[in-house]
């Protein structure tokens, strides 16, 4: 049971994302129109320690007028590969130089609006190189431990999808896989 996206047409568009109209078919044959958000890549690194802490961002949000923590993230450059943008993302963001990047998920925050992809890589470790660049993206940066996390997601200090999935999946596979 698909629905059929027949045509889109644009209605606004910048450098970060743009928003078609698009005029679908359901499987009863009824059309409907259907706003899309077409959006750029986002990479996001989440870099954990031999303690098993993960370096996080506290963020306020003012769309949602909500704080919490994050993992340092930003949109793929055009000249940049995903992996590229993780490591140049987390380090202007944290102050930190991530170790090697391993690939841990691929997600789709919002798959009935927008066709965004959040690439998520985890590191092991990283290396403090000095204040961040970016310091404006985050009130503070620390290493929170892993063990934390279901806790933090159950009291909404975990908001933002792709660091929930990523942080409860890295709990599981350094805290309960043994």
């Amino acid at each position: 049971m698909e629905w059929k996206n027949l045509e889109e047409k644009p209605v606004y568009e910048n450098q970060w994302f743009k928003v078609n109209l698009a005029d679908v078919e359901l499987p009863n044959g009824r059309h409907l129109d259907h706003y899309v958000i077409r959006q750029r890549a986002v990479a996001l690194t989440a870099a954990v320690n031999d303690a098993n802490e993960v370096l996080l961002l506290w963020r306020h949000r003012f769309i949602t007028n909500t704080s919490g923590w994050e993992l340092p993230a930003g949109v793929v450059e055009n000249t940049e590969t995903v992996e590229q943008a993780a490591a140049r993302e987390f380090l202007e963001e944290t102050g930190w130089r991530a170790g090697v990047l391993h690939p841990l998920m691929t997600i789709e925050p919002s798959n009935g609006l927008s066709d965004a992809l959040h690439h998520v890589y985890w590191a092991d470790g990283a290396t403090y190189v000095g204040h961040p660049e970016d310091d404006f993206e985050s009130g503070r940066r620390e290493w929170v431990s892993l063990r934390r996390v279901p806790d933090l997601v159950n009291k909404g200090e975990i908001r933002s999808a792709n660091a929930v999935a990523a942080l409860l999946l890295l709990h599981h596979m350094r805290l309960c896989d043994g």
